[in-house]
């Protein structure tokens, strides 16, 4: 199949003999011809890492084009044309223009294997910092050494395919590039006067995300609601509760506060902390918090929520928001949406959906079953920087009624007027978060987006799922292993390890 946007061939992409094992990408992209290759990379690499060594190049940060899937690539081959990949990646990536504007053909960029986990101990990092700043320059060739050496050493190296804890090899060369360009450029995008491209481009990348998730249409910039680029899903909380607490006071909490000893807030014992955080923040304090039980599968009981707000609003105290949880983090366990849904429209709670984690499967429309009844939703996040190939932070936001976040969050002194603003013509994202600057953080979306496609990153998607699918499978059929939480989640398998169980005979 051509491709018109690569001037290449997509095809099936077996990993050479030395990867075997591996999960390889499902498709890959052709060099343009005339270049030799072997199954998934050109025979010429041994000459052109002579030719990188004799010009003596360094390495660039082959860390950056680390295959997701955990490929334990050590080297990117950036080939001529318009595009580039990894021998062992077989993504495609952004090619490099040398000094002198001519595109190298091929050339090959050796990459060394970094540190893992760390192996010091506290304070050794400072303890190689002087103890005072620099009177005078530096040349960047020292401060490049002292990177080496001081600063690489206790980096716990998230990109490293040995690295599994959290969300590992998380982000993507594209996403890498746009971050670099948007440094670059500098951008301040508070306000949409200060640069219109930064929040109209924002403004379109979440309606095109709205739709590639399967979200309800209350949530597109063109209907009542909209989505913003937040700093992670710990301040979408935040500002969930405070649009929550808005709506819910009629606009109160904005002149007089909120009122503690009143106010309620709905989690599990499985809702992220942050959640808890956010009702410290906001003035409600940790008794605010109900946590309302789990059934077997460790999900939000729906009739026990029902039975807290029922027994709140007897005692007079006013619901103003329940947290429900696609992909919790210590299980990815996945509350019923669905069931929840009409119970939160009785009470007239909020209902804030914390899909930080598992929400992005939503791309692989197999996968939106795992969060049927988000219509419901009032406010709904999810991180791009942890399963969809994005560099941190990029966590995507959501409300379907804007004017409560914007109600509770909007003040407008005179050094931010403008005619735009005051003329209601526009969009000002600075309303939407909680600092007011803000950086051009769609811009790596864009470039991630643009680069793998939807089709793209639903392969990636699907991948991970069929690992993860196969990893519980080899749990379940070994008697060595418990398996201590359902499976329904897309991409995670929890399993224990008796060590009664293991023998000197068993062992693998």
């Amino acid at each position: 199949m051509r491709s018109s946007r690569t001037g290449g061939t997509l095809r099936s992409c077996r990993p050479p003999d030395d990867d075997r094992g591996q999960v390889p990408f499902p498709c890959c992209v052709e060099p343009f011809p005339g270049v030799r290759r072997g199954p998934c990379g050109p025979r010429s690499s041994h000459r052109l890492a002579e030719r990188l060594r004799s010009q003596r190049l360094r390495p660039a940060a082959a860390s950056l084009l680390t295959d997701p899937s955990g490929s334990p690539s050590s080297r990117a081959i950036l080939w001529g044309g318009d595009r580039a990949r990894s021998a062992h990646d077989s993504r495609a990536v952004p090619a490099a223009r040398p000094r002198g504007g001519r595109l190298d053909r091929r050339l090959l960029v050796e990459g060394r294997r970094l540190p893992g986990p760390v192996a010091g101990l506290p304070g050794d990092v400072r303890a190689g910092l002087p103890a005072q700043p620099p009177e005078q320059p530096e040349p960047f060739s020292t401060v490049l050494a002292d990177l080496e050496r001081v600063v690489l050493p206790g980096v716990t190296h998230w990109q490293h395919p040995g690295f599994f804890g959290y969300f590992p090899a998380n982000t993507s060369g594209p996403s890498v590039l746009g971050d670099l360009v948007s440094a670059g450029l500098g951008v301040q995008g508070m306000s949409w006067v200060t640069s219109p491209a930064a929040t109209e481009l924002e403004q379109h990348v979440m309606d095109w995300f709205a739709d590639l998730l399967g979200l309800p249409a209350s949530f597109r910039s063109t209907a009542a609601g909209g989505g913003v680029v937040q700093d992670s899903s710990s301040g979408a909380n935040l500002v969930a509760l405070l649009a929550a607490l808005h709506r819910t006071s009629t606009g109160a909490t904005v002149r007089h506060g909120v009122e503690p000893d009143r106010a309620t807030v709905y989690v599990s014992a499985e809702t992220h902390s942050s959640m808890e955080k956010a009702a410290r923040i906001a003035g409600l304090g940790s008794e605010s918090v109900r946590m309302v039980e789990v059934d077997g599968d460790l999900a939000m009981r729906p009739a026990a929520l029902a039975a807290r707000l029922e027994r709140d609003v007897a005692r007079g105290y006013t619901p103003v928001l329940v947290c429900a949880t696609v992909g919790t983090t210590s299980t990815t366990a996945i509350d019923p949406l669905a069931e929840l849904g009409p119970i939160c429209q009785k009470y007239g709670v909020w209902l804030h959906v914390d899909a930080a984690y598992a929400g992005v499967s939503g791309i692989v429309p197999e996968l939106r079953e795992l969060q049927a009844g988000v219509e419901w939703a009032d406010s709904y996040t999810t991180d791009a920087h942890k399963w969809l190939l994005t560099g941190f932070d990029a966590s995507l936001f959501w409300v379907a009624d804007r004017a409560a976040l914007t109600g509770a969050l909007s003040i407008l002194p005179e050094y931010l007027r403008n005619a735009a603003t005051d003329a209601g013509a526009v969009v000002d994202l600075r309303d939407w978060q909680i600092p007011l600057g803000r950086r051009f953080r769609a811009l790596k979306l864009w470039f991630v987006l643009r680069w793998y496609g939807a089709e793209g990153l639903r392969a990636h998607i699907r991948s991970h799922v069929a690992m993860a699918q196969q990893l519980a499978a080899w749990a379940e059929a070994d008697e060595r292993f418990d398996v201590v939480a359902p499976t329904r989640s897309p991409s995670s398998a929890c399993a224990r390890a008796g060590p009664e169980r293991w023998t000197p005979t068993s062992r693998p």
